[in-house]
């Protein structure tokens, strides 16, 4: 059972646009390999994902332009902002991945990016397809829908 109160697990950054570009049919949790002054970066939340995507390289999986924010007090001892960041996942879960990407042209992208309640860093990633403009328009006149029944229902109460 997960504690809410928790104050180690907490939301980083978010990739808001990746449901409304993509159709995720399936979300994987990865671990990632930062440094010391990526991490304290992370906990002031200045980082950002929306730009990022996931790739199968040389049998590792990486994290590809993801914005991590320099850390001043780290001095030249930091890190680079948009380096590769490795993700760790199981060797069955990497092969799942690289079959999808490879033989049904999916891809993998960036959900969301946390701490998990003991404090460690993760990347929630969904294997996606790429929609087309008329599913995109679709999904906006749902999502609309939506909102207008929930007034409908909050005026009639």
């Amino acid at each position: 059972m997960k504690k809410h109160s928790d104050p180690n697990s907490k939301l980083i950054a978010e990739n808001r646009q990746a449901r409304y570009h993509y159709a995720v049919e399936d979300t994987l949790e990865a671990g990632i390999m930062l440094y010391g002054s990526e991490v304290k970066s992370l906990r002031t939340g200045q980082t950002n994902i929306a730009e990022s995507y996931a790739s199968v390289e040389d049998g590792e999986l990486w994290l590809i332009n993801g914005y991590i924010a320099a850390y001043m007090q780290a001095g030249h001892f930091g890190h680079e902002e948009r380096r590769k960041r490795k993700l760790l996942v199981s060797k069955r879960e990497l092969s799942r991945l690289w079959n999808a990407t490879q033989r049904e042209g999916m891809t993998i992208v960036p959900l969301k990016m946390y701490f998990n309640d003991k404090g460690i860093a993760k990347l929630l990633i969904g294997i996606a397809k790429g929609k087309k403009q008329a599913d995109k328009r679709e999904t906006e006149a749902k999502r609309d829908w939506n909102r207008q029944k929930q007034r409908l229902l909050k005026q009639n109460h």
